[in-house]
C-alpha cells in the first residue's frame, strides 16, 4: 500500500498545501476542522486587516481566489484595497475552497506523530486509527501558540481562561458577555484595538493599556500611501515588497535579525478603517510597562509603570491580553517527545531549509511556524502563494 502524505491542519496554509500536493498526484490525508482558528478564536464581527489582494488562498489552478468565491456565492466582489473583508466571509471562502479542492478532509485530531524505523512516520488519530505516512506537513496555524507574558501570568494561575481574571484575546469569539463590565485590553496591535472596539460596541466599558513608549497608531488609508514605492499586499514600501515576493534569502539572515523582523514588521498597528470607531470611544493608558497582574478576589489588579516613572494600579472586571502568539515546538504536544527533541529549533521555532523541510527529513512546517525561517509574509494568508508550491515541489522530489 502506498503511504500517503499527512497534512495536519485545515486552515489556509494546510488547505493550500494539500491542494498543491494533490495536483502533483500524491496521495494525501488532511486532518482538522476547516478554518477552525478563524471560526472559533476570532471575535464575531471582526473585519480582516489584510486587503483582498493579500487574502486569497493559493491554489494550483485558476478559479479559487476570494473574488472567485464572491462570484460563486453571489455576493459583491472584494477586490480593491478599500474593500474590507468580514471574518464571516473569509471563513465561508475557506470552507468553499476546502469543498472544491480538498473534499476528503478528515475532521479528526492527530494525537501523535512519531518516526518509524526505516523511514516515514507513524500517526495516531483520536478515532483510534494508526497509520504510516511517508511525510508530514504541520500546518496547525495559531493552535496552542497564544502568548501570555510573565507579568500577566500570575493572575491567570493554571493558564489564561475566559472565566479567569485574565484571558487571551483568542479565547473570546463572543464579546457580548462583557456588556456592562469594566474591561482592560492589553496591547497596541490590531487584535487589541479591534477587540476593544467590538467589546465597547457590545456595551462594555473598555480601556486599552498600551505597553512601551510607542503610541497607539493606525495605518494610512490606500489613497494616502506613497505612490513612488513598489506595491505589495501590505502597502507600498521597499521592505514590504521584498518580504512579500523575495523571502528566499531570509533564512540566511542572522537569527536575531530574523526574529526581530518577524515581530516588528507590520506591527503593532491598527487598520486605517478602525481609527474612526476607536478614537473618542476607547481611552488609552500609555505606560512604560506592565509590572504585574494579580487577582483580588475574582477581579484583576494591573500594576503599571507610567511614562513619568510612577507606579499605578488599574482595576477591572476582566483583563484581555491581546499579546499575540509565540511559536514553540515544545507546545506542539502531538509531536512525539523523541521527535521534538530531535528537531533543530531557534528560539522555539523550527529551523527550516529549502522547501520548508525541518531538520527531520520528511517533516515540514508551513504558516506561522515557518516565519522565523521565511519571514513575516508567513504570518499572512498571502504567504501561501510562496510557500505551498515550493513545499509541494520539494516534498515530491524527496518523497514522491
Amino acid at each position: 500500500m502506498i503511504q500517503p502524505v499527512a497534512v495536519i491542519g485545515a486552515g489556509p496554509f494546510g488547505l493550500s498545501t494539500a491542494a498543491h500536493l494533490r495536483a502533483r498526484g500524491l496521495p494525501v490525508r488532511v486532518f482538522g476542522e476547516p478554518m477552525v482558528s478563524w471560526r472559533d478564536h476570532m471575535p464575531a464581527g471582526m473585519l480582516l486587516k489584510s486587503t483582498p489582494a493579500a487574502s486569497s488562498i493559493d491554489a494550483p489552478q485558476r478559479g479559487h481566489t476570494l473574488a472567485d468565491y464572491c462570484d460563486a456565492a453571489g455576493i459583491p466582489r472584494l477586490v480593491t484595497d478599500e474593500d474590507i473583508i468580514p471574518v464571516e466571509t473569509f471563513i465561508a471562502y475557506g470552507e468553499w475552497f476546502q469543498r472544491q479542492l480538498v473534499p476528503g478532509l478528515e475532521r479528526v485530531r492527530v494525537v501523535s506523530v512519531d518516526r518509524r524505523r526505516g523511514g516515514g512516520f507513524e500517526l495516531k488519530l483520536d478515532s483510534g486509527e494508526q497509520f504510516a505516512a511517508r511525510a508530514v506537513v504541520v500546518a496547525t496555524g495559531l493552535a496552542g501558540l497564544a502568548h501570555l507574558p510573565r507579568e500577566l501570568a500570575a493572575a491567570a494561575e493554571g493558564g489564561p481562561a475566559p472565566t479567569a481574571p485574565v484571558s487571551h484575546s483568542s479565547q473570546h469569539h463572543d464579546l457580548t458577555r462583557f456588556a456592562g463590565q469594566e474591561l482592560i485590553v492589553v496591547g497596541a496591535g490590531q487584535s487589541a484595538l479591534e477587540t476593544a472596539v467590538l467589546a465597547a460596541e457590545a456595551g462594555a466599558r473598555v480601556r486599552v493599556v498600551s505597553r512601551g513608549r510607542g503610541k497607539v497608531d493606525f495605518g494610512a488609508p490606500p489613497w494616502r500611501q506613497p505612490r513612488l514605492r513598489p506595491e505589495s499586499p501590505f502597502g507600498r514600501a521597499w521592505s514590504l515588497w521584498a518580504f512579500s515576493y523575495y523571502p528566499h534569502p531570509y533564512r540566511y539572515l542572522p537569527a536575531p535579525a530574523r526574529h526581530y523582523l518577524v515581530r516588528r514588521v507590520l506591527g503593532p498597528l491598527g487598520a486605517w478603517w478602525l481609527r474612526e470607531r476607536f478614537e473618542g470611544t476607547v481611552p488609552v493608558h500609555e505606560v512604560e510597562r506592565v509590572v504585574r497582574a494579580e487577582a483580588a478576589g475574582n477581579r484583576p489588579v494591573l500594576t503599571v509603570r507610567t511614562l513619568d516613572g510612577r507606579t499605578r494600579q488599574l482595576t477591572a472586571d476582566h483583563v484581555i491580553a491581546a499579546t499575540g502568539y509565540r511559536v514553540d515546538v515544545a507546545a506542539m504536544d502531538f509531536l512525539g517527545p523523541a521527535l521534538r527533541t530531535e528537531l533543530a529549533v531557534s528560539r522555539g521555532a523550527p529551523k527550516l531549509g529549502a522547501g520548508y523541510v525541518s531538520s527531520v527529513p520528511g517533516l515540514y512546517f508551513t504558516g506561522l511556524p515557518a516565519a522565523a525561517s521565511y519571514g513575516p509574509v508567513m504570518r499572512f494568508v498571502c504567504g501561501t502563494e510562496f510557500a505551498s508550491p515550493r513545499l509541494a515541489k520539494h516534498l515530491v522530489a524527496a518523497h514522491g
